[in-house]
């Protein structure tokens, strides 16, 4: 019995230590979150693009002005791409020094959680490892002030 236990927990560590995230995991899981949102300050779109799985969706709740009724928005790994070539085209969207927060919140072997915090906004991010490289597929976000959401 008490090999059987030995045995067991040594497969137990061993399988677990195969499956763990490393740090080189954590080191691209920021580069990752940081490079989406470096190429909306500094516009990018192959930046975006490096970073985006292709069927990334980005959503957020927001009010209709007219009805007052919540929807969902999507925006979708295309669109993205176009927001990081002109969103910030004349330099005049972010403050000189923006805010880039990135808190990861979990992580297995292929998938992340991670908060990003910019100025005006935060990002929930799931980030996936496909073919050994991390890629956003999933945002949920809202600006810090909830009266932009109209």
């Amino acid at each position: 019995m008490k090999n059987s236990t030995s045995i067991f927990l040594i497969i137990l560590i061993t399988t677990f230590k195969l499956q763990a995230q490393t740090a080189q995991d954590t080191i691209d899981i920021n580069r990752v979150a940081l490079a989406y949102i470096e190429s909306q300050h500094n516009p990018n779109p192959k930046l975006m693009e490096d970073v985006l799985h292709p069927r990334l969706v980005k959503r957020s709740v927001f009010k209709n002005k007219t009805t007052k009724k919540d929807y969902v928005s999507e925006f979708f790994t295309e669109n993205m791409i176009i927001l990081a070539e002109s969103y910030n085209i004349k330099g005049d969207k972010f403050p000189k020094n923006p805010r880039k927060d990135v808190k990861l919140l979990d992580i297995s072997t292929k998938i992340a959680s991670v908060k990003l915090i910019a100025d005006t906004w935060i990002d929930y991010m799931h980030i996936v490892k496909t073919n050994g490289k991390w890629k956003v597929i999933n945002i949920l976000w809202q600006y810090n002030d909830i009266n932009e959401h109209q």
